[in-house]
């Protein structure tokens, strides 16, 4: 019974992990360096991630500096960022590219938050459907003969007090985009 609680948990652990993903996707006004981890620049006929092929760090709080570790990169780095679906122009002086993010418009912040409000209605579905199988489980394990009639009650009420902490967590999760969001 144990063991069917930890495997809830550790699979809607990885469910709000994905939201977490998901919210670095969706900029705000300020520079973060987790906005770019789904870029991946052509290196040595790979495609990587920019954080493994240079530095990235944050400059008054509205810049990225990149700082590419081979200067050949300089130039692929640039366009798979111009590329990305992110919105961001870099400028390179020498050997360094900056980011600059954009103010974000009122229009353009309630349009990033729906799409957080969408992300985090997608996680709280895929929760609830962890559950589901989880209850199925439980059901057949009792129709089998496996566990008692109290043994389900008992393992559908954990399974939906793990499955409401993990609803909070993503309504929490969500508060903070949101707020991140509406910072001017």
């Amino acid at each position: 019974m144990q063991d069917s609680i930890a495997q809830l948990k550790s699979k809607m652990q990885k469910s709000l992990e994905s939201l977490g993903i998901e919210f670095n996707k969706i900029r705000t006004g300020r520079a973060n360096p987790s906005i770019l981890d789904g870029v991946k620049v052509d290196y040595y006929g790979n495609p990587t991630p920019i954080s493994q092929t240079a530095n990235i760090s944050v400059e008054e709080g509205r810049t990225l500096a990149i700082s590419p570790w081979d200067k050949a990169l300089i130039s692929e780095i640039e366009k798979a960022i111009l590329k990305s679906d992110l919105g961001l122009n870099p400028n390179t002086t020498g050997d360094l590219i900056r980011v600059t993010m954009p103010v974000l418009t009122e229009e353009t912040r309630q349009e990033y938050i729906k799409q957080a409000r969408s992300e985090a209605e997608n996680a709280r579905v895929a929760i609830r459907n962890i559950r589901r199988d989880a209850n199925n489980t439980a059901k057949d394990s009792q129709k089998s003969g496996d566990i008692s009639e109290d043994d389900l009650r008992r393992l559908e009420d954990e399974v939906q007090k793990v499955t409401d902490t993990f609803i909070e967590s993503i309504d929490n999760e969500l508060k903070k985009k949101e707020a991140d969001l509406l910072e001017i």
